[in-house]
């Protein structure tokens, strides 16, 4: 009985032949001169020998081989793979040796199990496998995710205009979130570093991937050798026949959203009121996150800045004075939380800053994409997010029901 399951099992799901490792050319490549920094040579983890030295053609935990670079960030290089024992491909994100990256697993191996079975589990980038790579001096943690595409930040930059149009907006928010209920709902998770380049597209023609291979086959990327380290150019992919949904990638951030916290949290340009007065903060540090990214993608612009006029390329106070044009005072039971307020506030909620509250007229859109009634219900939705007080933000669930959100593009 035994013998005749595994024998149904096996033509159920037939077991693949490995595939054999290519061999990657080592020659017919542009050498970058010693003089210039190409990538990862920026960060002084680098230059600490931080980094693995990954060759193109590498084979790791006797299964991924390395067909390519796909880029590069202060504790990590990305890598397209190929899985010799599924047939499939894969990226590898390679860490540096440095303990703080567990913490970054855990959360992905948390988020890749909590509900499945929730509608917003697919639109959150989960993890395929986890290993380690073994190296004198210090070990490199090594991720193992589905190949995605380009960012929201790279697609304003692929448009001339510089712009999302209302209905990409519109689409791509939704899945968002749905990303977000389920991390908040299904995970107890709060992601803090919501911008246009962590929200990625699902990739779902694999004919993108055999062309980045075969490019790297025919025409070797440029590299260089950093005191004996090979450092290589990154490569791109080409353009996709259709666009994939949308997925909310890289949870280096990423805390526990039911532990209280007041730390510093988000990209200084996003940063909310909790964290600038540091006010304990949660689940809706991600929604504001959200309302703030939308002008970025809609309006070409960041809706702040915080640059203050003593020549200081950021301030807290500066970028406090901009919410406060755009928002109003503060309500004193805020600043009441607050471990900073004094420093910004008088105890009965007045302005003490030496720097002018600039006018901002509010929350207004260009005339050129919303008009009508169509714009005051974009301009709700905003609200909705861009909020003093947390509580007084919506929920995730509560924006995927927003009315113009759901409204059809005329």
């Amino acid at each position: 009985m035994t013998s005749l399951l595994k024998w149904i099992r096996a033509s159920i799901h037939p077991r693949r032949v490995p595939l054999p490792p290519r061999r990657f050319p080592t020659t017919g490549f542009t050498t970058i001169p010693a003089s210039t920094i190409l990538e990862e040579e920026h960060f002084d983890s680098f230059r600490n020998g931080h980094y693995y030295p990954v060759n193109i053609g590498d084979v790791f935990a006797s299964k991924y081989q390395v067909n390519g670079k796909l880029g590069y960030g202060s504790t990590s290089t990305v890598w397209l793979a190929q899985d010799l024992q599924s047939h499939r491909y894969v990226t590898l994100k390679i860490y540096t040796r440095d303990e703080s990256h567990t913490e970054e697993s855990k959360i992905y191996q948390h988020i890749s199990q909590a509900n499945p079975s929730h509608p917003g589990y697919g639109y959150v980038r989960t993890a395929l496998d986890t290993f380690i790579i073994p190296r004198s001096g210090g070990d490199h943690p090594c991720l193992v995710q589905q190949p995605m595409w380009d960012s929201f930040h790279d697609l304003l930059f692929r448009n001339p205009r510089r712009r999302f149009t209302e209905d990409l907006l519109k689409s791509g928010l939704m899945q968002v979130f749905l990303a977000l209920d389920y991390l908040h709902t299904e995970c107890k998770v709060v992601h803090t570093d919501i911008k246009g380049g962590n929200i990625l597209q699902a990739i779902e023609d694999e004919s993108l991937l055999d062309a980045f291979t075969a490019g790297e086959m025919e025409r070797p990327s440029p590299r260089k050798l950093a005191d004996g380290v090979p450092v290589y150019a990154s490569r791109r992919f080409g353009l996709p026949r259709s666009f994939g949904r949308t997925v909310l990638n890289d949870f280096g951030s990423a805390v526990r959203g039911d532990e209280s916290r007041d730390h510093d949290a988000q990209p200084a340009v996003y940063r909310l009121p909790e964290v600038m007065l540091q006010v304990e903060w949660s689940y809706p540090v991600d929604i504001w996150n959200v309302g703030v990214m939308i002008w970025d993608l809609f309006e070409g612009k960041h809706m702040f800045y915080g640059e203050d006029p003593d020549g200081k390329e950021y301030s807290t106070r500066a970028h406090l004075a901009e919410v406060i044009g755009l928002l109003g005072h503060p309500p004193l039971d805020l600043l009441q939380r607050g471990k900073r307020s004094h420093e910004f506030f008088t105890e009965d909620g007045r302005w003490k800053q030496d720097i002018v509250i600039p006018y901002t007229g509010g929350l207004q859109l260009s005339e050129e994409y919303l008009e009508g009634s169509n714009k005051e219900a974009f301009l709700n939705f905003m609200r909705g997010m861009l909020q003093w007080r947390p509580e007084d933000r919506k929920t995730a669930d509560q924006l995927l029901r927003d009315a113009w959100l759901n409204r059809e593009t005329v």
